[in-house]
């Protein structure tokens, strides 16, 4: 059979388009008078060769790119922008109320040092978000006697709660620690989201008050009311550059997060839950110089739950060279998420004529309810029983 007929001929209406094989067995087409070339090879092992070559031509391309694109996500510290997600906007649907603030330290003595002593040291701004629960008091409580230890310092404690709760004011107006009440409520269209971003509206209500008070010196650290804290990480911290960063205990299946070190350099970090997180830590597993921070006036946090602390570290442009490793090298564990956990408030089923002055029970259950501990009713929850010798007595026994 002639070579000719390895290729039928095109046919057009107008019999204007035809197509010849050439000597080389790549078919030549001509149409309109112009010459058009098809690369497609002639034989099946040709044409097999073709398309593996192609393709390895394709992945060496992808893989070239694919680290130029790495190269340079390192050299300026994030994905590309993060405008979107960080939603500076939303903030203004639920603005922050200042319910009350001290900037008087009425502590005499710190770690047995009269607190002039202490005067020359940076201030650490401890930002602490919080919200209504029965567990909120005493964890603040407990939290407050850890930094009634430490010097030069200023407790941001920001509420997630629509109204100024009175009874916070007046808990830590009592401890003589300069702070900041605020009440932040997280946004209403989060509310019935699956996954809240639970104290996200809390911290960036606090970024705000900083920004506010013109604050670019000291150290920034957000540090929740259920961690247990070294008093050592105080005294690490407060001499960070830029973003200073440590282990933290009790996370999620490693038990653990935080850097990986390296001839005193973070090279990389160790966390169960990577997620496509550049920076996979802890909220509680860093800290940062507000000098530095001011060169970022849109530094903010996503409403995001899991990548609140990945994002806020992109939004102050942190590169991997930029971070100082503490708690030596990494090697101690000064922070612990410990949690505590949550319990639904209770009422005691006792009738409000016995909530008089005879007793304690009026300004006992009056405190309780306060607090967001548990409250009296005449009609609800378990009946108050009082004992007396091992055996129980109607209130009317005792309080009639």
């Amino acid at each position: 059979m002639p070579s000719s007929a390895l290729y039928r001929p095109l046919e057009s209406g107008n019999g204007t388009t035809r197509s010849n094989q050439t000597s080389t067995g790549i078919r030549t087409s001509y149409a309109g008078g112009n010459k058009v070339r098809s690369l497609w090879p002639k034989t099946a092992n040709s044409r097999r060769l073709f398309v593996v070559v192609l393709i390895l031509m394709t992945l060496l391309i992808y893989v070239v790119w694919s680290a130029v694109l790495s190269d340079a996500e390192d050299s300026r510290g994030s994905y590309g922008s993060t405008t979107d997600i960080l939603d500076n906007k939303s903030g203004n649907e639920s603005p922050s109320t200042l319910c009350g603030e001290s900037f008087n330290d009425t502590r005499l003595y710190i770690q047995d040092r009269p607190r002039q002593e202490w005067a020359n040291l940076s201030t650490i701004y401890f930002v602490t978000p919080t919200y209504p629960r029965r567990e909120q008091v005493p964890e603040l409580t407990r939290l407050a006697y850890t930094l009634l230890h430490v010097p030069r310092l200023h407790w941001i404690v920001a509420n997630d709660h629509n109204v100024c709760n009175p009874y916070l004011d007046t808990l830590l107006n009592r401890f003589g620690i300069p702070y900041t009440h605020l009440a932040s409520p997280m946004p209403q269209r989060f509310h019935k989201a699956e996954s809240k971003p639970r104290g996200v509206a809390n911290r960036r209500a606090a970024m705000q008050w900083l920004r506010q008070h013109n604050i670019t010196t000291g150290v920034l650290y957000f540090g929740d009311d259920d961690n247990t804290y070294d008093l050592k990480l105080f005294s690490e911290i407060r001499d960070t550059k830029h973003v200073s960063m440590f282990p933290v205990g009790l996370i999620a299946n490693y038990g653990i997060s935080g850097p990986v070190v390296r001839k005193g350099k973070v090279i990389g970090f160790l966390d169960s839950w990577v997620a496509g997180r550049r920076w996979p830590v802890d909220m509680a597993g860093f800290a940062v110089n507000l000098a530095y921070m001011s060169e970022h006036p849109n530094a903010s946090m996503p409403y995001k739950p899991g990548y609140e602390e990945d994002y806020f570290l992109r939004s102050i442009g942190l590169t991997l060279d930029m971070i100082e490793p503490k708690g030596n090298n990494c090697t101690e564990i000064l922070v612990w998420h410990t949690q505590t956990k949550n319990h639904e408030r209770t009422m005691v089923k006792l009738n409000h004529e016995y909530l008089d002055d005879r007793s304690n029970l009026g300004a006992l259950f009056k405190a309780l309810s306060d607090m967001g501990v548990s409250g009296a009713s005449d009609s609800e929850g378990q009946k108050a029983i009082i004992s007396k010798n091992g055996k129980s007595k109607p209130l009317g026994y005792f309080l009639s």
